[in-house]
């Protein structure tokens, strides 16, 4: 005799989700957004919510399920307007990026740095470009951190 296990036919799977949080009258909302949107939606270059949000409801925590319910949204927000909500959630909230993201972008940042270092400066003693590794292990023997949010114009002239 063999048992199946069934997966629940209402379930909804959140695939390539990215949660943004925003904490109002001491109640924590998320939504649940597409990673890749939420950048265009804050630029304006996306403007259709329907593209942005995975589902177009207010949770009171993502992972678990849990909605936010219309008392409590009434309550910290003046409107039960999912839609409403959601986009102020989208334009004021925290969005939650991940160990692997924050590593690639501040990756990112210092190459930019240090590829910028290499296009304008040159050794005096040969007159030739400094190489990238140079650049790279003059900027970790100074004891040079570079930022992720901050201008990577700035960085450049901090660091040079």
């Amino acid at each position: 005799m063999s048992r199946q296990i069934t997966q629940p036919v209402n379930q909804v799977r959140l695939t390539n989700v990215a949660v943004v949080r925003l904490s109002r009258g001491g109640h924590r909302f998320e939504v649940a957004c597409y990673r890749n949107k939420i950048v265009n939606y804050r630029q304006g270059t996306e403007t259709d919510l329907s593209e942005v949000l995975q589902t177009e409801r207010v949770f009171t925590n993502v992972s678990k399920g849990q909605f936010a319910n219309s008392k409590t949204l009434q309550k910290c927000f003046d409107t039960t307007n999912e839609e409403e909500v959601c986009r102020f959630i989208l334009d004021r909230g925290d969005v939650q990026v991940s160990d692997q993201e924050r590593a690639a972008q501040l990756e990112s940042t210092i190459r930019e740095v240090a590829s910028m270092v290499s296009e304008k400066c040159v050794d005096p003693a040969s007159r030739r470009p400094y190489t990238m590794a140079q650049i790279r292990d003059a900027m970790k023997s100074a004891g040079f951190m570079v930022h992720p949010t901050r201008n990577v114009k700035q960085q450049f002239l901090d660091c040079v």
